[in-house]
């Protein structure tokens, strides 16, 4: 085991330089005996570290580390029996390793040399050591405690044989004497001379020495017994004194607690004092808020109950002092402070000075509104039309914008009621029930100011445009929508869907009697306005439309700012502080009592339109709409006739003229897609008009094509349809007024259905036409129609006008075969036979010796078609022709020509078979197709 535990330290341990301390020969259990050793060593190099080595033996007589592990790293050591020896031995680390030991010796050895390491290197952390023998453990540490006293007392420097050094080492390890004991030895050898040479001697006069010292040690402790007395009688009187000292000690600890009680109570009654003096402080602070913030100037309060609101100079002042009581009501005082007498009291005081200043603007403010609302004289000054007629909207078609129609501004209205727009918002903030009636004075006293003007101003708007001439559709009156002039909005506009709807189920009809139909002959159109005219409407038109924005968004903008309707804060005041049973305005004859009655029907909004969001869908336009349901209820209180006068203007134009519906169509689409606030009143006025007007473009352009579909003619011959022939100024109309909108898509979508509606209509004309050939019909109309698409170049139709191209070649083909036919119909039944016959099997040199197909018959045939009766033949059908053609197609030339080839066709096949059949019978008709060009040519110069 030496020369294992040598060779183990040589190969393994000093390459790492390690110092080897146990060896333990295992094997594993149940397998074939595969020897290694365990192996605890320590490093060399501080701080040591004690580490386990499984060391396998190589084939080749050398060793070889296969596991390492830390001490630190081992949880437990099992024995396995703690009662007797067993040679089996478990170590865990991150597992369970079982070993079992050469002997059971060799296996305790081990377990002592890992105890040992454990408490020298992990005495905070041991591992569990369990199945082992308390003798050995206990053993080890009494061994371990001897060696530790040999090391620090011995002279020599030998420990025990089983005893570990400080340092780690095993038991019979060599030990070397320390530098102390070095050097006194060398002294004590140095004063004895016989201490190398004899040995004995020199133990002699150590032990002669040795008995010396201690009789005079003996010798001085009896000379100094007298001192110790001395000493001990020192510590007796010191020991007395001490207990005087802690008698009074004790005295002084009794003052002291009474002391300690008395500074306690001091404490307390210190802090007392400063919780007091902290509330009083707290109390003055609390009381000097309340009373700053319920404090209101004398000045200012004689300021509100006497305010001259008339007066401009003292108005700034007015309105700071009401903003100082609103600021006094609204004080963010704590719920406990309602309940002082004296919070009542100025509460109390504060909410009478509020009722008496929210009556005296009340009252102030109704009568403001009253008499603007009465004031007749709000004309625009020139300055003001001019400004309207540099507007940055241009007017189509050059007009220079000279003599047209304005709309009044309400700026001085506004200006003389801009200064009041604190006390409103005041008065919003104050008293709900006096900013209620305020708001419907100003609606019901302005609305009849706006009533008036906009019915002013579509009345102008419509005579410019007429100049007098009776409209088609409309009766004696100007406008009959017009004629009650009661009715709100939302009603009105509930009529016109109702009527709309009723329309459209009778649009056929409707449309049939009034307007310019494509299926419908010019001849047979109403009277309508002409190109000048709707120029006109479409500038009026813009006009309106111009005229109407800024004065909406300048009342509107108006309204959010004097009367607060986009605030988003609650009315702070409510109406408990306010008698119900006092008036508002303080009574009298101004106070215009009935106003509440007819705002309430003016109060309602637009009525929403389903079809809106879809119109405005493609302007892009993702903006917050930052006009509420409120501005929109007041600003249709304000212009309650204003969606009546509109619709009422273009039911008017749309009535008197057709093709108006696709002006009024672009232009609001324009306006409403321009729009910076979709959910303005004006937005969705003009949203609703426009909804109308799709449903009225809508409406138009079905009427055009059921008039298409429904087309029906009734001369004995059928020329070009009408709706072909009234197609191309229909589409260059629609070009002209769709030309830069926004709204294309719509109309090209309509010309896609409106030309496959054609392409489709003209077959079954020509089917129930019975006068007439159907193959002429539809070339003739096929042949036109790709004409107008090829000059059009309508977007998304280029292969409609391929279909009618090829629809047209067809046309022709049949045309061509149905009426020309054979002219040299007994050659071509002769010719028939032949091709018969070879196709059966004849040969084509044998067909002459047929009896039916010989030489003679057919010279006998060829004599029949001489050329002069050929020629005769054609002059005939070139007449027929010209009887089926009509001048409008020009299509003449085309179809003679196209009957030239197919002679020439027919006469080139007859001359093919007879130089295969008969080759050597010197057979030929009696004309060349020179003469048949020469016939062709003469007939058409003829004619």
């Amino acid at each position: 085991m030496a020369a294992i535990r040598h060779s183990l330290q040589k190969e393994v341990c000093d390459l790492a330089e390690e110092q080897l301390l146990g060896v333990l020969h295992v094997t594993k259990p149940g397998k074939k005996k595969k020897t290694s050793f365990l192996c605890a060593v320590i490093t060399k190099e501080k701080p040591v570290n004690a580490l386990i080595h499984q060391v396998k033996k190589t084939d080749k007589e050398s060793f070889k580390k296969k596991n390492s592990w830390h001490l630190r790293d081992l949880l437990v050591v099992d024995g396995k029996d703690e009662n007797k020896d067993t040679a089996e031995l478990d170590l865990t680390f991150e597992r369970v390793y079982k070993w079992t030991a050469s002997s059971a010796p060799d296996k305790n050895s081990f377990v002592q040399i890992l105890w040992r390491l454990s408490c020298h290197y992990l005495p905070k952390q041991k591992p569990q050591f369990v199945n082992v023998p308390r003798q050995l453990l206990l053993k080890q540490d009494s061994l371990r405690n001897c060696s530790d006293t040999a090391n620090n007392t011995g002279l020599d420097g030998s420990t025990s044989p089983d005893a570990p050094s400080l340092d780690g080492s095993l038991a019979g390890d060599y030990s070397a004497v320390s530098v102390r004991e070095q050097r006194d030895l060398q002294l004590l050898m140095t004063q004895c001379s016989s201490a190398v040479s004899n040995a004995e001697a020199f133990a002699q006069q150590l032990a002669q020495d040795l008995s010396l010292l201690d009789g005079a040690n003996i010798h001085s402790m009896m000379a100094s017994e007298a001192q110790v007395e001395a000493l001990l009688s020192m510590i007796d009187a010191a020991l007395e004194e001490a207990g005087k000292i802690e008698g009074k000690l004790d005295s002084y600890d009794s003052i002291l607690l009474h002391v300690k009680d008395t500074i306690h109570k001091m404490a307390d009654k210190t802090k007392c004092i400063e919780q007091s003096n902290e509330n009083n402080t707290k109390l003055l602070e609390e009381l000097q808020q309340v009373i700053y913030e319920l404090e209101l100037p004398i000045a200012q309060e004689q300021l509100l109950r006497s305010a001259e609101l008339s007066n401009s100079e003292l108005l700034p002042s007015i309105v700071e002092a009401a903003a100082a009581l609103q600021a006094v009501l609204s004080a963010p005082l704590p719920p406990h402070l309602h309940y002082m007498q004296a919070v009542k009291d100025q509460k109390k005081k504060f909410e009478k000075l509020r009722a008496r200043f929210c009556q005296l603007v009340s009252r102030h403010l109704n009568n403001l509104f009253i008499h603007l609302g009465n004031d007749p004289g709000l004309v625009p000054p020139a300055s003001n039309v001019a400004a309207v007629g540099g507007m940055s909207n241009t007017l189509p078609y050059g007009s220079s914008g000279a003599g047209r129609v304005c709309l009044p501004r309400h700026s001085c209205v506004h200006t003389e009621l801009e200064p009041y727009t604190p006390l409103m918002h005041w008065v919003r903030a104050m008293d709900t029930r006096a900013y209620q009636h305020l708001s419907r004075t100003y609606t019901h006293a302005i609305s009849k100011l706006y009533d008036r003007e906009v019915r002013s101003f579509f009345d102008e708007a419509r005579t410019r445009v007429v100049a007098g001439k009776k409209l088609r559709g409309v009766s004696g009156t100007s406008n009959p929508d017009l004629s009650q002039s009661g009715g709100n909005a939302s009603k009105l506009t509930s009529q016109f869907k109702q009527q709309a709807a009723n329309t459209l189920n009778t649009g056929r009809a409707m449309a049939t009697s009034t307007g310019r139909l494509l299926g419908v002959d010019k001849e047979h159109w109403g009277n309508e306005l002409d190109m000048s005219e709707r120029h006109k409407f479409d500038e009026m038109f813009e006009c309106v439309l111009s005229e109407l924005e800024p004065v909406c968004l300048a009342e509107q903008e108006f309204c959010i700012t004097f009367f607060n309707l986009n605030s988003a804060t609650p009315l702070l005041a409510t109406e408990q502080g306010s008698d119900p049973s006092t008036p508002l305005s303080g009574g009298g004859p101004s106070d215009n009592s009935s106003v509440g009655g007819s705002s309430s029907s003016g109060s309602s909004g637009p009525p929403a339109v389903a079809d809106s969001s879809a119109l405005t869908a493609g302007a892009g336009q993702n903006k917050v709409n930052t006009v509420n349901k409120e501005v929109r209820t007041m600003m249709a209180a304000l212009f309650t006739s204003l969606e009546q006068q509109l619709t009422g203007f273009i039911n008017t134009f749309d009535r008197a003229d057709s093709y108006c519906c696709l002006y009024i169509y672009v232009r609001l689409s324009g306006h409403v897609l321009s729009a910076q606030d979709t959910g303005s009143f004006l937005s969705t006025t003009f949203g609703s008009a426009l909804v109308q007007s799709k449903r009225n473009f809508d409406r138009f352009l079905q009427a055009q094509l059921n008039s298409i579909v429904e087309c029906r003619v009734s001369k004995k011959k059928c020329a070009i349809l009408p709706f072909v022939t009234n197609f191309e100024e229909f589409a260059r109309t629609c070009e002209c007024v769709f030309k830069r909108s926004e709204r294309r898509a719509d109309l090209e979508r309509w010309h896609i259905r409106l030309l496959t509606g054609m392409l489709d209509t003209i077959p079954r004309v020509a089917h129930d036409h019975a006068r007439s050939p159907q193959e002429v019909i539809k070339m003739e109309n096929y042949h036109v129609l790709h004409q107008v698409m090829s000059q059009l170049k309508l977007v998304g139709t280029e292969q409609l006008r391929k279909d009618a191209r090829a629809r047209y070649q067809d046309a022709l083909s049949a045309y061509v075969t149905s009426y020309f036919g054979r002219p040299l119909e007994k050659l071509n039944i002769f010719f028939e036979g032949v091709a018969a016959k070879v196709a059966s099997g004849v040969k084509e040199s044998e067909v002459g010796y047929q009896l039916a197909f010989s030489k003679q018959e057919l010279r006998k045939v060829i004599r029949d078609y001489p050329g002069r009766e050929v020629k005769r033949g054609l002059e005939q059908l070139y007449k027929k022709v010209d009887k089926h053609l009509c001048e409008e197609g020009n299509l003449l030339q085309v179809v003679w020509r196209a009957m030239q080839e197919e002679f020439i066709r027919q006469y080139k096949a007859i001359e093919e078979l007879t130089h295969r059949c008969y080759p050597d019978a010197q057979i030929s008709l009696d004309f060349t197709i020179n003469d048949i060009l020469a016939y062709f040519s003469d007939i058409a110069q003829s004619h």
